[in-house]
């Protein structure tokens, strides 16, 4: 008998026997066939361009859009007060959080264009539609705006202070939002009664994800109805809130996504363009695109990260954790987005003891308004912010205690016997075994080994350093999905998920699954997203989609099977009981009588069978690894090189080997992006300084080391039907705090004992020259 749908079965462990299998999707994409944005194209179609504010913060006295409107090529021109009237609304954020107060929280509504008041430098306030797109870019230099200039705030720390310019009349003090967990008072004698406290502020800076394919998108409507062709991680998401914005219902509009050219969280949901270009599509009766520019992607696409953190661990003689205290003020921003709140709010909180033993913790959480783009889901999404703060904690009060940084973490690592454990926000880590992914990274990594390697180093006038992290992940986000199998009577078996591939092999994972499952060829499958038509789902997000959707896949082949032996049985006019399946065929037990998956399909009036299996592990999972990182620093120019990464995650079962390995390697060098190379800056006026790729620095593949990438997949996740815990995000994860770690160890003869990030060659050479 199967297990429940819900926890590991250990019959699944079989999946992922072509473990190293190429992925199936790059031969298409290799050969141009991809379906980007600009690949397709509408009939007939008009451009939009949008005009955005210049300051951070004003308010729009008036707009004259007569000269724009009578530019050559210009179709329309569009105000909120255009869409007011024709009852456009703003895009819902979830109403789930609170202020101290007891009231919700409070913002400035995400209206497509800016209606009153400019909140921030980029903030649409007029869209322009013309027959080309350069049409629409002249257009757009002659639209005439008075604003009259507000006080603006872009630091979270200023903005609450008394006297700062407030935002937004709902939140006082510009806070709007903030949540408390713990033991404040429990915490406050741990940490007076503390053999040591280790005490850190922090900020956590703020990043762009910088896609490969800009956002772009093409608005239609036809018989009734809306179709936008757009770049989403979350089809059926960006539906239901452009429905909304619309006034209409959700089964008047078909969202339709191709390839996507990158998302890492920032294409998750409905963007004000979106909006436009489908409200512009049924005013005008023709399809309507837009496709940003780099520049509006710094200015307009929401950002991540962003915290700033003052935490306290409270330690006991021998270094074991007594205490942790932690503040923090999340920027975000003035306008926020779906994701905006409940990363700071509650994914990083939800993991913030890691992988350690912490009897007390009081976390107090604020989200601060300012005149910055909002902030929200970017690779990790809350996890990596409170995994740094915790490892700098742990890796600062070992020096500080003169305690060795393997030992002090072993010490203080919750042990096997403690499982189920149950965490301060009631979650539960069904399963881990951290002490052997630090002994194994330790070993892989050569680390007895360091000193050869860095006396090397000096003698080639460098500085060598060396960096540990011990991290968790809390993946499982949305944790239901529905997967559709249809068997068609040529043989063809197509698989409809509501997940969204973008890049990270799902089309490949979940044809190694049915593969397993139904004993057919792979040619014979088809994966069917992007289409809320046709397959409607909670999307691809927090590393959901082979945890949650890969579960249903299976599930709904394991249903294929199941009804398949019932219409065999009626075929072959047998018992149900004496049918057996094997390699896409049905034969009566003990005999060579037996029909085919097509054949069956065929007997059926419509001509194929159909099935339908939803999926909700018991609980989300929990990967978690180890990494250490070596870097070498030029005293001379401050130029860091990271010269070895080593990881060895458990992230339970493995589909596809070559797959997690790429995703682990992209996560590393977005970690080490941010540790080295990465911030979007605003000056104190709220303008943004890093609004092109000459300003933002990303890393190049040269920038990147070779990479050992080990995994442990001994311990099942024990919550879902795979055993599988998500890769997406772990290598992200523990890359930030393995990378600075081993800068400040490079560094640490000059006493240097922290650095925030990026850690450039500026801030080092300044650091080592005085």
């Amino acid at each position: 008998m199967n297990a429940p749908a819900h926890q590991f079965d250990p019959d699944s462990a079989r999946f992922g026997t072509a473990r190293s299998q190429k992925r199936l999707e790059d031969d298409r994409l290799l050969r141009g066939q991809g379906r980007y944005s600009d690949d397709q194209t509408a009939p007939n179609e008009a451009w939009m361009v949008v005009v955005r504010s210049p300051y951070a913060h004003a308010k729009i006295a008036s707009i004259d859009i007569s000269t724009a409107a009578a530019s050559k090529g210009v179709v329309a021109v569009l105000t909120m007060a255009d869409l007011r009237k024709d009852g456009v609304g703003h895009i819902p954020f979830p109403p789930l959080f609170k202020q101290a107060s007891g009231a919700p929280m409070a913002a400035p509504l995400r209206t497509p264009l800016a209606e009153t008041i400019a909140y921030y430098a980029g903030h649409p306030v007029v869209a322009i539609i013309a027959e080309k797109r350069e049409q629409a870019q002249d257009a757009a230099e002659l639209v005439v705006i008075d604003y009259e200039e507000l006080a603006c705030v872009v630091d979270p720390a200023k903005a609450i202070e008394a006297g700062a310019p407030v935002l937004f009349d709902g939140a006082p003090g510009n806070i709007s939002a903030e949540a408390r967990y713990g033991d404040a008072a429990g915490v406050a004698d741990a940490l007076r009664a503390a053999a040591h406290v280790t005490t850190i502020e922090l900020h956590n800076q703020r990043l762009s994800a910088t896609a490969l394919e800009p956002r772009s998108a093409t608005a239609s409507f036809e018989n009734g109805r809306w179709t936008l062709l757009t770049q989403t991680q979350t089809p059926t998401g960006t539906r239901e809130a452009l429905a909304a914005v619309l006034g209409t219902k959700i089964e008047h509009v078909r969202v339709v996504v191709g390839d996507i050219g990158g998302g890492f969280g920032m294409k998750t949901g409905l963007y004000p363009e979106d909006a436009l270009i489908s409200y512009a599509a049924k005013k005008l009766g023709r399809p309507v695109r837009w496709r940003a520019e780099r520049s509006e992607e710094f200015l307009a696409a929401h950002a991540g990260r962003d915290q700033w953190f003052k935490a306290q661990l409270a330690l006991d003689a021998k270094g074991i954790i007594l205490a942790l205290k932690m503040e923090m003020l999340g920027n975000f921003g003035s306008v926020p987005v779906g994701s905006t709140a409940i990363i700071p709010l509650v994914l990083g909180p939800k993991v913030q003891t890691t992988v350690y033993r912490v009897p007390l913790v009081d976390y107090h959480v604020r989200g601060v308004l300012t005149n910055t783009m909002a902030s929200g889901a970017y690779r990790g999404a809350g996890r990596p912010e409170a995994n740094y703060l915790m490892e700098r904690l742990i890796e600062e009060a070992g020096r500080e205690m003169g305690i060795d940084p393997i030992e002090i973490r072993r010490r203080n690592f919750i042990p096997p016997s403690a499982f189920p454990h149950r965490t301060h926000l009631n979650e539960v880590y069904d399963a881990g075994e951290f002490g052997r992914m630090l002994d194994r990274v330790i070993e892989e990594s050569d680390w007895k080994g360091f000193s050869a390697r860095a006396e090397a180093s000096k003698k080639a006038g460098k500085l060598r350093g060396r960096g540990l992290a011990v991290y968790i992940e809390w993946t499982g986000a949305l944790p239901t999905e529905t997967v559709d199998i249809r068997v068609d009577a040529d043989g063809t078996v197509t698989v409809y998920s509501g997940t969204m591939a973008m890049g990270q092999g799902i089309e490949t994972s979940y044809v190694q699954l049915i593969t397993e499952v139904l004993q057919i060829p792979a040619k014979e499958i088809r994966i069917v997203q992007g289409d809320t038509d046709l397959a409607n789902g909670m999307g691809s997000v927090g590393s959901r989609s082979a945890f949650v959707g890969g579960s249903a896949v299976v599930s709904a082949g394991r249903k294929v099977i199941v009804r398949g032996k019932e219409l065999a049985a009626e075929a072959l006019e047998a018992a149900v009981a004496d049918i057996e399946f094997r390699a896409g065929r049905f034969n009566i037990a003990g005999t060579d009588r037996a029909v085919g998956l097509a054949d069956l399909a065929d007997r059926q009036a419509e001509k194929f069978i159909r099935v339908s299996a939803t999926e909700t592990p018991s609980a989300p999972s929990w990967p978690n690894g180890a990494q250490v990182s070596e870097v070498e620093v030029d005293p001379e120019t401050g130029v860091v090189e990271v010269v070895r990464m080593t990881s060895v995650d458990d992230i339970g079962r493995i589909i596809n080997h070559m797959i997690v390995e790429g995703q682990v390697q992209g996560g590393i060098a977005q970690g080490i992006g941010q540790a080295l190379y990465e911030q979007a800056v605003y000056d104190d006026n709220g303008q943004l300084l890093t609004g092109s790729l000459m300003d933002y620095s990303v890393p190049r593949a040269s920038d990147l080391p070779s990479m050992s990438n080990l995994f442990d997949e001994s311990v099942p996740c024990k919550t879902n039907l795979l055993g599988v815990k998500g890769c997406g995000e772990i290598g992200t994860i523990g890359a930030v705090p393995a990378v600075v770690h081993a800068v400040l160890d490079a560094l640490s003869g000059k006493g240097v004992r922290h650095i925030e990030m990026p850690i450039t060659p500026e801030k080092v050479w300044r650091l080592l020259n005085g």
